[in-house]
This record gives structure tokens, C-alpha cells and sequence, in this order.
């Protein structure tokens, strides 16, 4: 049944390649070590995958939610009763916060490649759009790879995005993003005069479309040496960093979780952390008790 619901994964839920490798592997793990899919055996492989496989609470709880999509696939065949992964508790895994890059910082990058004589390159105006388009519109890696000419809405300034599970979305653009693409493009077309209206909107210097390994590359290239960014350089941090702005800015996370596609409130309120001094600050400022002066219970 483990083909048959990979195959679900692939062709109904539409998983990417990506997410589809790794339910396999965590399939055929689980199988390696035992046949039988119930809650007792469920236990012994948490103990085995923390205990002799050394994984990490975060990593083992991956395992334990392939295991339990495929439970409750079989569930629904009729081949299962229950889903015996409810009846196991998973491990506690600290929250970790989501890495996030200052608008100074990004701000001194863009400012930095304004004018400098290798940008006007091909590949240097690629590399710096990438950024631009990452930050600019919070996508995921795998939504820019997919990102087609016609995705890009010049006269209403707009992008549609085609999220997981194939839902599609669209984002607002700033006019400088606007005019950074449509320079960009001007360039593929000179370059690539028989690229047609339904090819990939970046295109690397041989005309071929972007991959993931160049895009995590790019990255860490233009901003490996950028003023006041340190930590991991990466298209998801790129993501986290715009996510945190606009809370500081004010945005509600209904607003924010439309533009990233993230599937539920739940996702998005992680970035409420990063803001909590933002948070305080306008608590402080617009909360009755505090314009009027009452402190714990004593007027000044």
C-alpha cells in the first residue's frame, strides 16, 4: 500500500518531488525496522530513531507525521480501524524561532549594487533579482523556480504564484520590483531572442530554467558579504525576514498568511515572537490604562 499512497501524495495532493523523497524515505525506514504499524511498534521506533539513530526530537516528529498521513490514508481504504500514531506521544522539540534579516541590513544591499559596473551583467542582474524577488514577495524557493513570464503582471503590478498543493495566489508588487523585472526581461529577450511568453521567468545565463542548488547559491553569494547580515543566508530566511516586517509594520497575519500561502493562522503567528518589543511598544502607547497614567493601581 506504500506505492499506492505515494502515488496519492504525487498525483492528488500534489507534493513536491522534494516532500514526495522524503516520505519515501521515512516510509521505508519505518518498514526496515519493522512490519507492523501499531501503536506499540510506533514507540520502539521512537526510542530507536532517538536513542540509537541519535535524530532530533524535531526530525523524529517528521518521521512520526509521514507515518501518520499514511495511517490515515489506510484508515479511509478500510485497511485500518484507527490511526495508531494518535496513540503515541511524539517527543518535545523546542520552538525554534524563525531567523530574520533587518530592513537596514537589506536596505544597505540594495543600495550597495545600485550603479556598480558588474550588476549590469547578465548573471549579476539575475543574481540581485533573485534577492529582490525573494524579499519583495516572501515566496518559496520552489514557487520562484516555477514562476512563469506570465505570471508577472506589469500594468496592475502583480504576481501569481502557484503555492503547495498547486493553489495559486496573487501578490502585490512594488513599482521598483516592477521596473527591476521588466528590465530583467529585456535582457533574456536579447539574450534569448526565441524564449516564448510561457517560459520560466528567470532564466540562467544558458537559457535554462533556475534549480534549486543555483538559487540557494545566489543567495549566500550576494548576501555572504552584505553589511549587517550574519547567521544563514538562505531564500527562507529571505521569507521570514519580510514576514517579520510587515507585523512590525502593522500588517494583520490574515493579511500576511494570504501572502505567503501558509494553510493556516497557526503558521504565520510564529513571526508574533521576532515583534514582541514592536508589540510592547504600541501596548504601552495606545493601551487606555497607560495614556491615562495608571500604574499598578496608583494614580500619579
Amino acid at each position: 500500500m506504500t506505492e499506492e499512497y505515494l502515488k496519492y501524495i504525487r498525483d492528488v495532493r500534489r507534493y513536491s518531488p522534494r516532500t514526495q523523497a522524503i516520505y519515501r524515505e521515512a516510509l521505508e525506514d519505518y518498514f526496515g525496522f519493522t512490519g507492523t504499524l501499531d501503536a506499540v511498534q510506533l514507540r520502539n521506533y521512537q526510542v530507536h530513531l532517538l536513542d540509537e539513530m541519535g535524530m532530533s526530537p524535531r526530525t523524529v516528529n517528521l518521521r512520526m507525521s509521514v507515518l501518520s498521513g499514511y495511517a490515515g490514508f489506510l484508515v479511509r481504504k478500510g485497511v485500518l480501524t484507527c490511526n495508531p500514531v494518535r496513540q503515541v506521544r511524539r517527543p518535545r522539540q523546542s520552538r525554534r524561532l524563525p531567523e530574520f534579516y533587518r530592513q537596514e541590513a537589506m536596505d544597505s544591499y540594495f543600495r550597495s549594487t545600485v550603479g556598480v559596473p558588474q550588476y549590469g551583467t547578465y548573471t549579476r542582474t539575475l543574481s540581485r533579482l533573485v534577492i529582490s524577488i525573494l524579499y519583495g514577495t516572501g515566496i518559496r524557493r520552489a514557487e520562484l523556480i516555477g514562476l512563469r513570464r506570465d505570471s508577472f503582471d506589469a500594468a496592475r503590478r502583480k504576481m501569481t504564484v502557484r503555492g503547495k498543493g498547486d493553489k495559486m495566489r496573487q501578490i502585490p508588487l512594488l513599482p521598483e520590483l516592477c521596473q527591476e523585472i521588466s528590465l530583467y526581461l529585456q535582457k533574456v529577450d536579447l539574450r534569448f531572442p526565441s524564449v516564448g511568453k510561457d517560459s520560466p521567468l528567470l532564466l540562467t545565463e544558458k537559457g535554462g530554467p533556475l534549480y534549486p542548488v543555483l538559487v540557494d547559491r545566489i543567495v549566500k553569494e550576494e548576501l555572504g558579504t552584505a553589511e549587517g547580515i550574519s547567521g544563514r543566508r538562505s531564500p527562507h530566511v529571505l521569507r521570514h525576514s519580510l514576514a517579520t516586517e510587515l507585523l512590525d509594520e502593522g500588517a494583520d497575519l490574515n493579511s500576511i498568511k494570504e501572502m505567503l500561502g501558509h494553510s493556516s493562522l497557526a503558521a504565520t503567528q510564529v513571526y508574533t515572537h521576532n515583534s514582541i518589543g514592536k508589540l510592547k511598544s504600541v501596548y504601552n502607547k495606545a493601551h487606555p490604562r497607560a495614556k491615562n497614567g495608571v500604574n499598578n493601581g496608583n494614580q500619579d
